[in-house]
């Protein structure tokens, strides 16, 4: 036991790089998959209260645009997390 204790101590710096890489493949892979559910939530919402009024497509579509932008900066946070991980770790 003690022995595996001291492997682990003597490589730290190759288990730290591989954390490292593990935690920026998830943030990003997690927040990626997030925004895509997201996204097609918000254009599938669109299609719906278009084809239920369309003489409120242009009022809808500005909205539509604002929540597209707002669910893709999840993976903007999502990148500049990880990037933040890999600097300050």
């Amino acid at each position: 036991m003690l022995s595996t204790f001291l492997v682990l101590a003597e490589t730290s710096g190759d288990v730290t790089d591989a954390g490292k890489a593990l935690g920026i493949a998830l943030g990003m892979g997690l927040g990626s998959l997030g925004a895509g559910i997201g996204i097609g939530i918000v254009f599938g919402s669109m299609i719906q209260s278009v084809a239920r009024q369309p003489e409120l497509r242009s009022e809808l579509q500005g909205i539509m645009w604002l929540g597209f932008a707002l669910t893709e900066a999840v993976v903007f946070y999502g990148l500049v997390g990880g990037f933040l991980g890999i600097v300050l770790v």
